[in-house]
């Protein structure tokens, strides 16, 4: 997850990305809150300005952009640099790890996952939220990526490969919710969260830590 400049100078236009698609961002929140578990200790991986932390409840998040994690501090985070191939903690730390719109960047999912299941404890949950490759949406970024200083470096995922990524890494009993169903440029009222996956461009996977 080393791509960090475009985040370190574009920080407006980031948060801007949110203020205009707020109906597609309350739904991509719902959509992780039916996973992640009411209770225990986590923490957000790649937790940007705190989007997601902040609203979730999440008080420790995972940056490697100086600047995104000021703006993430300033919402109450407590913001430890850091990348998700090499996450800064012991092992068996959390009770569960957040990704959202994070495994685009990653220079090696497979490690980050891995290193998920090293830090979570026994029973633990990794959820993960991101744009399916093969959604309307997931082949328009990809296809547009070039003119965006977000995704220009970006790698677009399938949920097929999302899913073989948590099963290589060791984890069990996936759990899966999908949202967003309309063009971005429509989503101007409330938008469904549903249970699986393929039909909407935002997908939320949760794996469990099986004790050994």
């Amino acid at each position: 997850m080393p791509q960090v400049l475009p985040f370190e100078k574009c920080i407006e236009r980031h948060e801007a990305w949110y203020e205009r698609h707020s109906h597609a961002y309350r739904a991509e929140l719902a959509a992780v809150r039916e996973l992640l578990p009411e209770k225990g200790n986590g923490v957000e991986i790649g937790v940007g300005t705190g989007r997601f932390a902040s609203p979730l409840g999440i008080g420790i998040g995972v940056e490697p952009s100086p600047s995104m994690g000021k703006v993430a501090a300033e919402r109450g985070i407590q913001v430890v640099e850091g990348v998700a191939e090499r996450l800064p903690f012991p092992d068996q730390s959390f009770d569960f790890l957040l990704m959202v719109n994070v495994v685009c960047f990653l220079d090696d999912p497979i490690a980050a996952f891995r290193e998920a299941w090293r830090v979570l404890r026994d029973g633990g949950s990794l959820v993960v939220g991101f744009i399916d490759a093969d959604s309307p949406l997931g082949r328009e970024y990809q296809e547009k990526k070039g003119a965006s200083p977000f995704y220009r470096e970006a790698h677009f995922h399938t949920s097929a490969e999302t899913i073989s990524w948590f099963r290589a890494a060791g984890f069990a009993d996936l759990a899966f919710r999908q949202t967003l169903f309309r063009p971005l440029e429509e989503i101007n009222s409330e938008e469904p969260v549903r249970e699986g996956y393929g039909e909407g461009s935002f997908v939320v996977v949760r794996g469990r830590k099986a004790p050994h």
